[in-house]
């Protein structure tokens, strides 16, 4: 078959027969070279302007570049060459050259009708360049949005020449042609039983048989089987069965990548593949450095699918490198490597840094599935970031009505769970209620109930909506057709009814039946409270023993009428007095400990989560005397007295300059039917003695134990042994008397040198 092609044109020129083009520089100027193959191009190319070219359209297997994201044809990162350059070297390939500018001059074509009428000029191509045109009109017409080929294209002659070419020739087609224009084809969603296609896929398979197809044409073969005959072809398989007898070594990062698609296209049979995967995911970590953002979008996206938990030194060093690549990914793109870090649970400072720059400058310009999946982000790993939040709280008030209710949800629900009013808050929450009145019906069930419940988390409460979702309409629209209403969207319920009651008192609307309420909202699975972090107690809860000298003055775990588990909670009497927990008789106050771990906070942050801000707010309007005690500040004490004392001033605030000694000791004389005062003193060791026992008589005794001025009620019953409190004083020997009113009458001290 003759092939004609531009290099046949440069050859008839005198100038280029004598010895080479550089014989012919070396005898004129360059522009007077330039000149005549302008002159003798202008039949082919009209259109040759002397200023640099746009990026190239190459030919994916003949220029050793493979399709990025499995769609689109031309390579990304290529050098642009001007004309000048490419006649400037003189010691070229003509042939090279061609191509080059032929593949250029494609590229430069926005039309299918172009490209027919383009190559229509020309004189038969050879099949590389014939493959190559039909994978320009594969990606032109995918850039506009079309599906299939329109009817024009396939009416044209040119078109139809092309593919009656390719089909009465596949047998002598090159592999990285005919490989090439199967992979337009199937992009084209051209019929499969189309004859021109069984023929390609025919020759494809025999070829694949005989072996010795390149690694590079393997993958594009694969996925373009993929495309045509789903992922349990038997040719599919060898192809992979082959690509696992290859060296990964001469792989390059598109072929990885192209390898994952086509794995990710068999994820049902992932575990027959993992022994190779295992190596995919260790080579993978040498050729990151080397993608694009593309390519990184889409190896993440294939790590997903193919549940590959165990490559997270992957994940992370993809993480590492997708920092740079943030302003160049595409919308798509940003939104699966986002969407993959959710999956793998993975964050970085540097990944978030970059991220809030490019969201906070192109927010109002983002598509509304990127924000939500950007908030998305932020509200499973927990990352407060002000200047995200803000710029989608700006974008949300300018751009509402192009939100689904999903996207809605999954942008607001991060505001209420991180606990974060932003700057517009009246104006963002008045958007919000007023797209939820006019779309309320549009809102699925459990969605609307996450967005209130969020609302009312930073104490935003939706009022306006509390008597639909309480009515029992809208009760048997959210257990459809389940046997009974989950039990997160019970609790999340029952949490708004309690707001209603303490927080909206004027709200006289429908009340929650009491059989959608629940008990308590600390559970395993789905839970409106974060679990006491077991360590940070323990080291607490021996504070609080030194403190009150004995367990049986405060209990852990409690739960409150009101659903809320309170992590340690003290009586106190009229007086002040501490109460043993079993004690519900004359309780006047109840201290509420909140001892907070870094899971109760936003990530790096001392920022309480709006699950816990809730709690501590409906605690103190419940009348708890709520006091943090937060991890960062029990992080800061270096001893035992020290967090005594630590806990001594958030206990009693109003006496911090009373100090508590550790170690002391005291002989006690108890008058009967009296409230006994014991004085505390310090001592620089304890006694080995016995601790004395104190006999008071009566029905309502109390002995107390005092340290400074803090009174410890440590008995109300007949005959107690307080072997906790009453020590042998080494110091000093002391004895008070005290008549029945608790006054000091009288004190002997007996010192011992």
């Amino acid at each position: 078959m003759a092939l004609i092609t531009l290099r046949r044109n440069l050859y008839h020129l005198s100038d280029f027969r004598i010895h080479g083009a550089l014989a012919a520089l070396k005898n004129h100027p360059v522009n007077h070279v330039r000149k005549m193959v302008k002159g003798r191009l202008c039949p082919w190319f009209p259109s040759l302007q002397p200023e640099p070219c746009r990026v190239r359209f190459h030919h994916a297997c003949c220029k050793k570049f493979h399709s990025e994201n499995g769609d689109a044809l031309h390579p990304l990162g290529e050098p642009v060459f001007s004309q000048a350059h490419d006649w400037a070297g003189p010691e070229q390939n003509p042939k090279s050259l061609d191509e080059q500018m032929f593949y250029r001059r494609l590229n430069d074509l926005d039309s299918s009708e172009d490209v027919l009428r383009f190559i229509g000029t020309l004189q038969p191509l050879p099949d590389s360049l014939a493959a190559g045109a039909l994978q320009r009109i594969c990606e032109v017409e995918k850039k506009g949005g079309n599906h299939k080929l329109p009817k024009g294209i396939l009416e044209n002659g040119v078109f139809q020449a092309l593919c009656v070419r390719f089909e009465q020739e596949s047998p002598s087609l090159s592999d990285t042609a005919l490989v090439t224009a199967l992979q337009a084809l199937s992009l084209l969603y051209v019929g499969p039983q189309s004859n021109l296609l069984l023929n390609l896929v025919a020759e494809s398979r025999h070829r694949v048989n005989r072996g010795g197809l390149e690694v590079r044409s393997l993958c594009i073969l694969g996925e373009s089987l993929i495309r045509l005959q789903g992922p349990g072809g038997e040719t599919l398989e060898l192809i992979i069965y082959q690509l696992q007898g290859e060296n990964l070594e001469t792989f390059a990062p598109e072929d990885i990548v192209a390898l994952y698609r086509i794995l990710q296209a068999c994820a049902e049979k992932v575990d027959r593949h993992q022994v190779f995967l295992n190596k995919i995911n260790s080579f993978s970590l040498s050729v990151v450095s080397n993608l694009s953002p593309a390519l990184m979008s889409q190896m993440l996206t294939a790590l997903v699918a193919l549940d590959q938990t165990q490559a997270l030194p992957l994940v992370i060093k993809l993480g590492k490198y997708a920092v740079r690549h943030i302003p160049y990914f595409t919308h798509e793109e940003l939104r699966k490597v986002l969407e993959a870090f959710i999956y793998f649970g993975h964050n970085d400072r540097f990944f978030t840094t970059a991220l809030e720059r490019h969201v906070a400058s192109l927010c109002l310009t983002l598509d509304p599935e990127v924000i939500s999946t950007v908030m998305e982000y932020c509200g499973r790993k927990q990352i407060l970031s002000k200047p995200i939040f803000d710029a989608v709280a700006e974008t949300f008030v300018g751009q509402s009505e192009k939100f689904s209710p999903r996207q809605v949800s999954e942008l607001i629900e991060p505001f209420g769970k991180l606990n974060y009013l932003p700057p517009n808050a009246s104006a963002l929450f008045r958007k919000l209620e007023n797209l939820l009145l006019t779309r309320f019906n549009y809102f699925p069930p459990k969605t609307l109930l996450k967005i209130l419940h969020s609302c009312s988390l930073i104490a935003c409460h939706p009022v306006n909506f509390m008597a639909k979702i309480f009515s029992p309409y809208f009760l048997q629209q959210l257990q459809g057709e389940e046997s009974s209403v989950d039990r997160l969207s019970l609790a999340q319920l029952t949490q708004l009814f309690l707001t209603s009651v303490l927080e909206c008192p004027f709200y006289k609307g429908q009340k929650l039946l009491p059989k959608y309420q629940v008990r308590s909202f600390l559970t395993p699975c789905c839970s409106l409270e974060t679990p006491v972090d077991f360590q940070l107690y323990k080291s607490v809860r021996i504070g609080l023993i030194d403190l009150l000298g004995a367990r049986m003055y405060f209990a852990s775990k409690v739960l409150t009428p009101y659903c809320y588990t309170i992590d340690v909670e003290i009586k106190l009497d009229e007086e002040g007095l501490v109460l043993p927990f079993t004690i519900d008789e004359d309780v006047h106050k109840r201290l509420a400990l909140c001892i907070d771990d870094p899971k109760r906070f936003s990530l790096n942050s001392r920022h309480l989560l709006g699950k816990e801000a809730i709690k501590q707010r409906h605690l103190r309007l419940l009348g708890y005397q709520v006091v943090q005690i937060p991890y960062y500040e029990i992080e800061m004490l270096k001893s035992r007295v020290e967090l005594v004392e630590y806990l001594q001033r958030k206990l009693f605030p109003h006496n911090v300059g009373v100090r508590w000694p550790l170690t002391c000791s005291l002989r006690v004389v108890a008058a009967p039917r009296a409230r006994t005062h014991l004085l505390k003193q310090r001592c620089t060791s304890i006694d080995a003695a016995k601790p004395s026992a104190v006999n008071s008589r009566g029905d309502r005794k109390v002995l107390n134990y005092v340290c400074g001025s803090h009174y410890v009620a440590v008995g109300r019953r007949c005959s107690i042994l307080f072997k906790s409190l009453v020590f042998s004083l080494l110091s000093a020997d002391c004895e008070l008397q005290v008549d029945a009113r608790g006054s000091v009458q009288g004190c002997t001290s007996n010192a011992r040198t």
